[in-house]
């Protein structure tokens, strides 16, 4: 009998399309039973079609179930992959762009990090241990692992309140590996590389061209690529045509010019997470660095609007599904514990001893060796100091969030505001008070009462 694999938010379509590729395209879990679950009864059955057409695609025994019971989805699961988000575009998305703005503070994704990463946080973190306690009660034995984000903060949550075994997972290491071995013209497969930090905020101690010769060294040519006229530019498929769009990678290079290291984040991602970029008294920053504000809120208004015809596709029963394995970590670990196959993938983890210069049981993102015994982060020791100290201005927020999220505590929500680099570059003591407040009461509807008291 085939492992039973339980998806949450199973209504994320593509995603849990791609997912489903990923796990039934190895021959071993080609017998799973996948689980789909979603509180949207139209988008989980959309999943469920998808699901039953990738089966007959890849002509395999696997079962596909689907219900909006989340216990009955969980039920004796071996693993659980959450793919959710806590009061979708609207109106929860909207808020977390609209409210800044009213005060100045601009974003660009506000999914991680500044005061929209807070929010979703917040709203997030009880939907997670929810699901926790659930695994605790049906399938205690099972293995979370997690996509949703912000991920370095459900992830600590869930470490410090749950017994659950869980791993972060995210596809920036690899996607920015592969990105930069195409700007400095080395194959891919040729690329070795040692990472660490947190989610987003991850940096590449080394990255070497291994040859017959040895391991060539290949800073020095990414160095060399940074300093040219354009900047290297990065397609984002974040159209619901399948097409890409250009964004700048400028915010990154000079990252390495000023740290001496490359970060896996995107620019656009990673200019909200420090007060440098995006400054409403130094607007030419903006067009400088190509930053694109509100990013996300233009990403998500594209998948909506194409979000019938993609449907449509999906639903033709006269349309091929082709199927093609992506570069996500989820399936490859599953399918290393079960066969014992060793592979080494980036997970988010609680930091026991893994990264000396930043604080115990904080999330970090470091290399895991995954094989039968389990899932074993490896040792990275002391960050440079300057890399560290940049990681902690943002452990700092994820720490006061995670704690007013377990205690119920509102004034840590303000200090969480307070202590946010990119939030503090812009707004007083008195307008991130009133800032909060006025997203505190946006946001009613999906925080828990006690931050009301």
């Amino acid at each position: 009998m085939g492992v039973r694999i339980t998806f949450i938010g199973a209504g994320s379509t593509v995603f849990a399309r791609n997912l489903m590729g990923d796990i039934l395209s190895f021959p071993e879990l080609s017998d799973a039973t996948i689980v789909l679950h979603d509180i949207d009864e139209e988008r989980l059955a959309i999943s469920e079609v998808v699901g039953r057409k990738i089966v007959v695609t890849l002509g395999v025994s696997a079962k596909i179930e689907a219900t909006t019971d989340r216990l009955v989805a969980l039920n004796q699961a071996n693993y659980v992959i959450t793919m959710f988000q806590v009061g979708g575009y609207e109106p929860s998305t909207v808020i977390d762009f609209a409210v800044p703005q009213k005060f100045g503070l601009q974003q660009t994704i506000a999914d991680t990090l500044g005061i929209g990463g807070i929010m979703r946080g917040l709203r997030t973190i009880p939907v997670l241990l929810d699901i926790c306690r659930d695994m605790e009660r049906v399938c205690p034995d099972a293995l979370l692992l997690n996509y949703v984000n912000p991920m370095s903060i459900l992830c600590w949550a869930v470490s410090k309140s749950s017994s659950i075994r869980t791993i972060g997972l995210c596809h920036s290491v690899q996607h920015t590996a592969q990105q930069l071995a195409s700007d400095v013209n080395v194959p891919y497969e040729e690329v070795r590389y040692e990472c660490a930090g947190i989610n987003h905020m991850s940096f590449y101690l080394s990255f070497v061209h291994a040859t017959k010769m040895g391991d060539v060294d290949l800073y020095p040519a990414i160095r060399r690529r940074g300093e040219r006229v354009p900047l290297p530019m990065r397609g984002e498929k974040n159209r619901s045509d399948g097409g890409t769009s250009g964004l700048s990678d400028a915010v990154r290079y000079e990252m390495l010019k000023r740290l001496g290291y490359f970060v896996t984040e995107s620019s656009e991602h990673f200019a909200e997470y420090v007060p440098w970029f995006i400054k409403s008294h130094q607007p030419h920053l903006i067009e400088e660095f190509g930053i694109p504000l509100n990013e996300y809120l233009q990403r998500c208004q594209t998948q909506i609007a194409g979000w019938e015809s993609l449907q449509r596709r999906l639903l033709d029963p006269e349309a091929q599904l082709k199927v093609h394995r992506s570069m996500e970590y989820g399936a490859g670990i599953i399918h290393s514990l079960e066969t014992g196959e060793q592979r080494v993938v980036y997970g988010n983890v609680p930091n026991r001893g893994l990264i000396s210069n930043l604080p115990d049981d904080c999330c970090v993102e470091v290399a895991c060796s995954v094989d039968a015994r389990g899932i074993v982060p490896q040792p990275v020791g002391k960050l440079p100091p300057q890399l560290a100290a940049l990681i902690q201005t943002n452990v700092n927020v994820q720490a006061l969030t995670v704690e007013a999220a377990l205690t119920g505590r509102r004034d840590h929500i303000y200090h969480a505001a307070m202590l946010d680099p990119r939030t503090a570059s812009e707004l007083n003591l008195q307008q991130i008070w009133e800032l909060v407040d006025e997203l505190l009461l946006a946001h009613r509807d999906v925080l828990p009462e006690n931050f009301y008291a």
